[in-house]
């Protein structure tokens, strides 16, 4: 009986966020415990495995099918699905990885073309991946997220940003367990990680060409 009622309950799962079981919190990968020093900032240290080479498997072009929660932090349940096209590129000497996205279809764009900016840079001394991000829409770099992949690939990269004034955490996680078919995800906590809210989900297949 628990098994029937284990296997019910994960469709109700997916069919309350959407079609797709990639742009759902994955049960099976909970978010690492934040740790904030007597200043404030945030501790993290990178994984064993950490390496310049953790992003390779992003570059070339794929196009994503993305999910993106309406309002954020406002007791919200309503997502909107779209797709986007987005082309990497390894640089700097393999320090650096970059990648441009780019849609139509962005929430509140109104069918103008959105774009958007990752610049991930790697320190050699510290070994944490650093992710920047810019947007078309407001031109300002957003606060870094830092963070590492674990052996299984799969990464986490917290930063401290705000929201309507009011400090947040923020991270993103990278599911690079399947390469071909990598899923990004991105949440916001109010309360320094003790509570989670997942927003904005993608996942990206690959245009060979």
């Amino acid at each position: 009986m628990k098994r029937l009622v284990f296997i019910l309950f994960f469709p109700a799962i997916f069919s309350a966020y959407g079609q797709k079981p990639e742009l759902v919190p994955d049960p099976n990968i909970p978010i690492p415990k934040v740790e904030i020093d007597a200043k404030g900032d945030l501790k993290i240290t990178a994984s064993p495995s950490s390496s310049p080479n953790d992003f390779d498997f992003l570059v070339g072009k794929w196009k994503m099918h993305n999910r993106h929660l309406d309002k954020r932090l406002a007791d919200c349940h309503d997502w909107t699905e779209f797709d986007s096209l987005d082309v990497n590129t390894k640089m700097l000497n393999g320090a650096a990885d970059m990648d441009t996205y780019s849609t139509t279809q962005f929430p509140g764009s109104e069918g103008k073309l959105f774009e958007g900016l990752t610049l991930r840079l790697f320190d050699r001394k510290t070994r944490l991946w650093s992710l920047y991000w810019i947007a078309s829409n407001t031109g300002t770099i957003d606060p870094p997220v830092a963070g590492s992949f674990d052996e299984n690939g799969v990464g986490h990269f917290f930063g401290k940003d705000t929201l309507n004034g009011k400090p947040i955490l923020v991270v993103y996680r990278w599911d690079a367990r399947n390469k071909n078919r990598p899923i990004w995800g991105q949440a916001f906590s109010p309360d320094n990680g003790k509570t989670w809210e997942w927003n904005f989900f993608n996942v990206s297949e690959r245009i060979n060409n």
